[in-house]
């Protein structure tokens, strides 16, 4: 997994992130400023770095310039910001930057553009007139993030794009049934309420998906989601997802 430096001056922001990316099993450093910024990312040699755009002493695109005109933006850097605009996007664009996230972050679109941020080269900034689409600023658009923010029900179809190999699970007709049920219904969340209450009912979705996919194997769910066995098994204890009802359902 890789190093994350997070840069951000509200308290409640930093440690949200950190708790999400560790529990990805990412190793996370914080900076509340810049300055702090300066030393982490001297020290820790970050992979990707999370970069808030406004901050009291140096905001984020004058140290993201700092770092290009220096030679130092060897890493993806992921600009965030609750009050950003496209110019302001574009802005951090022409000096390297990978992404835009406009806050409050989703877990969701968080995990995509870490994802997407750690599978590309390293920025390699130009400062040119040549115009800038906006489709390479992100892959998270103005529309989408402005919709996200307006219903408090949001209804999330959960389903495979491949179909269910029982054939390679050697799981009988019952159980490929019953996983194709599980796979493909339409899942609920209500959005009005603490972020913390709405990210356990995803991850419960989604590890259940997972296991109803895989016919309750831990070890197969464990390399679906990229997480080691005992942290798998807190995870899901933690969310109170039934081991059982999976494993049963496999069986008959």
């Amino acid at each position: 997994m890789a190093t994350i430096l997070v840069v951000d001056d509200e308290l409640g922001i930093r440690a949200l992130l950190s708790e999400i990316l560790t529990d990805e099993g990412h190793s996370v450093e914080v900076a509340e400023n810049a300055a702090q910024a300066r030393t982490m990312r001297e020290s820790c040699k970050p992979d990707l770095v999370l970069l808030d755009i406004w901050m009291p002493d140096v905001d984020g695109v004058t140290l993201l310039k700092e770092w290009s005109a220096n030679g130092q933006l060897t890493m993806p850097v992921i600009m965030m910001s609750g009050h950003g605009t496209i110019d302001t996007a574009v802005e951090a664009t022409k000096f390297g930057a990978q992404a835009f996230l406009e806050k409050p972050v989703t877990m969701q679109k968080l995990l995509r553009a870490v994802e997407q941020g750690l599978t590309k080269p390293a920025p390699r900034a130009t400062i040119s007139s040549a115009p800038v689409h906006l489709a390479t600023v992100t892959p998270i658009t103005a529309a989408q993030s402005y919709s996200s923010m307006m219903p408090s029900l949001a209804a999330v179809r959960i389903e495979t794009h491949h179909p269910v190999d029982n054939s390679h699970h050697h799981a009988p007709a019952s159980h490929g049934f019953a996983a194709h049920q599980a796979l493909s219904h339409e899942q609920s969340f209500e959005l009005d309420r603490p972020l913390r209450e709405a990210r356990d009912d995803f991850e419960r979705a989604y590890f259940e998906f997972h296991l109803a996919r895989e016919g309750g194997s831990m070890t197969r769910v464990a390399e679906k989601t990229g997480l080691e066995r005992t942290h798998l098994y807190r995870k899901l204890k933690q969310l109170g997802v039934d081991l059982t009802r999976n494993k049963k359902a496999a069986a008959n």
